[in-house]
């Protein structure tokens, strides 16, 4: 008897040993690239405006047409999203990539009305019970919808120079 309640002890011992590291905050390296989703709209809707498009291609300078991202950084950008999902409530289960057009204003420099790709985060909000346990009866029907609880990324490099051809070889 007094084996069946050591065991029944240690059980319970780890089982709310588990469900604490479940619920506690994971810790990341916040990618530097990330952007406001107020931004990334703005650019998105610069990039499909025919106007803007225009203007870009009789400038002088030469718009990109690759953006390249380091796997470090990219790996980075997943942590960020999965772990920053989960605090939020959410299954992250994609990331969705656009492209977009700077704002032509002269804080962006010599981006400004040239093209980029940003990437934003998909998935669902999902039910946390405060033990941090996923209640998969409770995610929504329809996953892949942009997060806009949590930043995009942007930033990537367009390569030296911009035009690239596919694929780029050395």
């Amino acid at each position: 008897m007094k084996s069946s309640k050591t065991i029944f002890l240690a059980g319970l011992f780890c089982l709310t040993f588990f469900f604490q590291s479940c619920s506690e905050d994971r810790i990341y390296d916040k990618p530097t690239q990330l952007i406001s989703n107020e931004l990334a709209t703005e650019m998105h809707m610069n990039y499909n405006s025919n106007a803007v498009r225009s203007k870009a291609e009789d400038s002088i300078k030469e718009d990109a047409n690759a953006v390249w991202y380091s796997v470090e950084e990219l790996e980075k950008y997943i942590n960020y999203i999965k772990t920053e999902g989960i605090n939020k409530g959410y299954k992250v289960d994609g990331i969705r990539l656009y492209l977009g057009r700077y704002p032509d204003d002269p804080k962006y420099a010599e981006k400004a009305g040239m093209t980029t790709i940003f990437l934003s985060p998909t998935g669902a909000k999902t039910d946390m019970q405060k033990s941090g346990m996923l209640n998969v009866s409770t995610m929504q029907e329809e996953p892949h919808y942009d997060i806009t609880d949590l930043s995009v990324m942007n930033y990537g490099s367009m390569g030296n120079p911009p035009k690239m051809t596919y694929p780029f070889k050395k």
